[in-house]
């Protein structure tokens, strides 16, 4: 295949007056949005088109991104969802005979800014100490002035609400419609392999658009309900929270992940904080407090529930936690159905070691029939 021909210059602008100066790759143009980092090696695809990284400009830490290029089949969504992509190598050429296309073709296609021969070791290590920010990124605008008026305009991912931009806008099914087992899927940012997961079990699936009441979502007649990843911050999301607690009310079986997880504390009376620089990548450590066992998981959130609140409450127990840092990675409801992780049980990409959570909940679903 060709090398590519495209060596325009681009750069890199943080909040705090930070500059990185690299080279242009993907589509030439101007991107921006809360600055954050995938520690994951692999799974680039997957990755790009997660729509909880909506509003995020990404880092991939691995020092080579594109080696086995890209395939239709290897998204989330339809379509990519972070706003911007650093790197520090690209690779134009790919070995993976099924691919489709090269990740340069892929971006393209997405329309994708892009800057590579970044030093991201020391960008990782500078919001690692800073903390998360915001970032410019641009193959078009070379000025540093012209470049800080732009970023001022980019607004702070604390109190954003982004679940409607990403969610479906009309009601669908998935799965057999003849199946035994019925689940209401609240759309905050869902990802194709969390539905497929679901349905591979033996659910028929209706996912609902983020802001769908609790009153539509019961005249599918569901036995269970499932609560999203999704981007953004969860303060903002009152309509969820009241749709979560009545479904708390009628004790229907509930499941929810990474933004999901952060809903159901909240509808317990949890409040949720704005992490640091928070938690990406497929290689996080995490404790199983029942088992006593560690699984590595998989995992895509800047915002984490209060662990002071869960310790003073009486509704809700922990059950995982993180072992970097013992933020809180699981919690159930006390004498609820209902529970939740903060870390991604589907696992695409990532290791296999959290999938037992859906047969759990298949198993509580059953039990409340």
């Amino acid at each position: 295949m060709p090398q590519s021909k495209s060596v325009q210059p681009a750069m890199l602008l943080l909040e705090d007056g930070t500059v990185f100066h690299g080279k242009a790759f993907g589509k030439i143009g101007t991107a921006s949005g809360e600055l954050c980092f995938n520690t994951g090696m692999t799974g680039y695809q997957e990755v790009f088109t997660d729509p909880s990284y909506k509003g995020q400009v990404l880092i991939m830490n691995n020092c080579y991104i594109g080696n086995y290029g890209t395939k239709t089949d290897d998204v989330e969504s339809s379509s990519v969802k972070i706003s911007g992509l650093i790197c520090k190598n690209i690779a134009y050429n790919y070995s993976r005979q099924m691919a489709d296309s090269s990740l340069e073709q892929f971006l393209l296609d997405n329309n994708l800014v892009a800057i590579y021969d970044v030093d991201t070791r020391a960008l990782v290590a500078h919001i690692r100490s800073k903390g998360a920010m915001n970032v410019i990124i641009s193959s078009e605008i070379l000025d540093e002035e012209q470049l800080k008026a732009e970023l001022a305009k980019v607004p702070s991912m604390e109190g954003l609400a982004l679940c409607a931009e990403v969610s479906t806008k009309e009601a669908y099914h998935v799965g057999d419609a003849n199946a035994d087992i019925r689940i209401a899927v609240l759309d905050n940012g869902v990802k194709r392999n969390m539905l497929k997961c679901l349905s591979e079990k033996g659910a028929y699936l209706k996912v609902f658009p983020t802001e769908t009441s609790f009153e539509e979502c019961e005249s599918f007649k569901p036995h269970a309900y499932f609560i999203s990843n999704g981007p953004g911050d969860p303060a903002p999301l009152k309509y969820a929270v009241e749709t979560i607690k009545k479904v708390l009310d009628v004790e229907r079986p509930l499941f929810g992940i990474c933004l999901g997880h952060q809903l159901l504390a909240m509808a317990n009376g949890i409040p949720t904080y704005k992490m640091h620089h928070g938690h990406r990548g497929l290689n996080h450590p995490v404790k199983n407090l029942k088992t006593g066992k560690c699984e590595i998981t998989t995992q895509n959130h800047g915002f984490a529930i209060d662990a002071d609140a869960v310790t003073k409450s009486e509704n809700i127990e922990v059950t995982h936690i993180n072992l970097n840092d013992n933020t809180i990675e699981g919690i159930k409801v006390k004498n609820k159905p209902a529970f939740s992780v903060q870390y991604h049980p589907e696992s695409t990409p990532g290791p296999h070691d959290s999938r037992y959570l859906f047969d759990d909940f298949f198993t509580m679903i059953r039990e409340n029939m």
